[in-house]
């Protein structure tokens, strides 16, 4: 077998299978001896085919560099004549954006083309905007001084098969371009000829969950405080002992809560009602979900929008905190057309978290409407809700989670050997990943402050990359030499200090 025959065996893809394994079965029976002759019969299973699944890793990107106000004109002449100054309230803030995959312009294309629908990055239309093994450089910085940072945060893609996600990386140069004078008075001569920047620049890696470029350790977007809208389906096809425990469970989330941290409970049926405004007295809050009753049709979009206006424009709404909804219906709603356009309205300012309750859920529906295909829960029954509303409280509470960090050169070699992704940070264990699903994993660097002169002139140079290989048949991801995983690289990295 040749090792093409086995990369198409290895990505067959199980439903396919199932679907196209056919048999030919042909039985004669016969009215009488030496009659079988003229009484036969034949059934057929026809047009059978097996065809080999796919496993494919697109990656796009967006890359920021802090390196003090009023530096926009000497980053512009670092590789990146299109560097923008990111401001805040209209004041430069000394951020950076250097690069981004989609471009601005790309982006645009993207909206005519996708007309404002969820944009799929595993169409082959995705391929024009997205990094397939370019080898992009994220950084190429050739004065950096103590204080300085960058950031980039990648948005994984895995396109069909569930499979395993790891990070790679090694540092490629390390160089002490000469010693000057005050180089030399903070730490000697120095004859390896190698920098210290690898040993001085500290490194973050995390799961960036809601994908701005910031980590998040006390919660999504917590920077601040949390404002979280509870938005319940009270249509009258809940039955009693589902509204009971979604009272109950509501209720148990609410309890999870902490000053400054807000709630508003938001119910809706054939229209939609703000049952609590955001608040932190949580037993208000509480006893708005006590008086829910059910009656009425799935007016979603009308919660959706309610959900959405007391979020940012509410009389307690605080800007700059980080907002989530938490959606939950039995059924389907009265249109799907104007849910999805509230629910896309929303979900540029919002994380929206979903919850099918009951086999009357439209689960396929409320997962396109979630913020991800990963913010989408399914209740099973009504005693489901406790457990799905505590995943969902650990996720927004918890905070994002580390995947390493250090100096520069102790995760390097981590990441030299290889780092295995975890695709499920609510379970035990390292998970695969789904099979058309996002990630968008953080990385930092930081040159201290207290440094100072040994560095200078130093540079270090790094690649960082992602490698899938397909979770089927494979309980020990990345040990087999055959087949090879698909890699796509982002690297080329070079900071010099100055």
């Amino acid at each position: 077998m040749t090792q093409d025959d086995e990369l198409q065996l290895y990505n067959l893809s199980r439903r396919r299978v199932l679907a196209g394994l056919g048999a030919v079965g042909i039985a004669s029976a016969g009215a009488g001896l030496g009659t079988s002759a003229f009484f036969s019969d034949q059934e057929e299973f026809t047009d059978n085919t097996l065809q080999a699944g796919t496993l494919d890793l697109k990656l796009d990107y967006k890359a920021t560099y802090f390196g003090g106000p009023g530096r926009l004109d000497a980053v512009k002449a670092m590789d990146y004549p299109d560097a923008e100054e990111i401001l805040e309230d209209g004041e430069p803030t000394g951020r950076y954006l250097l690069a981004q995959a989609p471009s601005p312009e790309d982006e645009q294309a993207w909206e005519d083309r996708v007309q404002g629908e969820a944009f799929d990055f595993c169409s082959p239309d995705a391929d024009e905007f997205l990094v397939n093994g370019d080898g992009i450089p994220m950084f190429t910085l050739s004065d950096v001084k103590p204080g300085d940072s960058g950031e980039v945060t990648v948005s994984i893609h895995i396109c069909d098969n569930p499979g395993y996600l790891r990070m790679v990386g090694d540092i490629t140069n390390s160089a002490e371009n000469g010693q000057t004078e005050p180089e030399l008075e903070a730490e000697g001569e120095d004859t390896d000829g190698l920098g210290e920047l690898a040993d001085a620049i500290e490194v973050c890696v995390w799961y960036d969950e809601d994908c701005d470029n910031v980590f998040e350790p006390t919660g999504t977007g917590q920077q601040n405080e949390l404002e979280v809208a509870l938005v319940s389906d009270t249509s009258g096809s809940i039955t009693e002992s589902e509204l009971a425990q979604l009272k109950t469970a509501g209720k148990d989330f609410v309890d999870n809560l902490s000053i400054p941290d807000e709630a508003a409970a938001i119910s809706f049926a054939a229209s939609a009602s703000l049952d609590q405004e955001l608040t932190t007295n949580y037993q208000a809050v509480k006893d708005a979900i006590d008086t829910y009753d059910d009656s009425g049709s799935t007016n979603m979009s009308a919660g959706i929008s309610t959900a959405e206006t007391e979020l940012l424009t509410g009389t307690n709404a605080t800007a700059g905190a980080s907002k989530v909804m938490i959606l939950l219906s039995d059924g389907s709603p009265n249109s799907d057309s104007a849910a999805t356009a509230a629910a896309n309205s929303a979900k540029s300012n919002i994380r929206i978290f979903t919850i099918a309750l009951g086999s009357g859920a439209d689960e396929v529906f409320l997962e396109s409407i979630a913020s991800s295909s990963d913010d989408a829960f399914v209740a099973p029954d009504g005693a489901d809700l406790d457990t799905v509303y505590a995943e969902i409280a650990q996720i927004v509470l918890d905070g994002e989670q580390k995947i390493a960090e250090g100096t520069m050169a102790e995760v390097f070699a981590q990441l030299s050997e290889g780092v295995l992704l975890d695709g499920n940070r609510q379970e035990e264990g390292d998970q695969p990943y789904p099979g058309a699903t996002t990630q968008c994993i953080g990385f930092e660097w930081e040159l201290p402050f207290e440094v100072g002169n040994e560095v200078q002139s130093d540079s270090v140079g790094f690649d960082f990359g992602f490698e899938v290989e397909q979770s089927r048949h494979n309980e020990t991801p990345f040990t087999t030499p055959e087949p090879t995983p698909t890699g796509t690289p982002v690297g080329n990295n070079t900071p010099q200090q100055g």
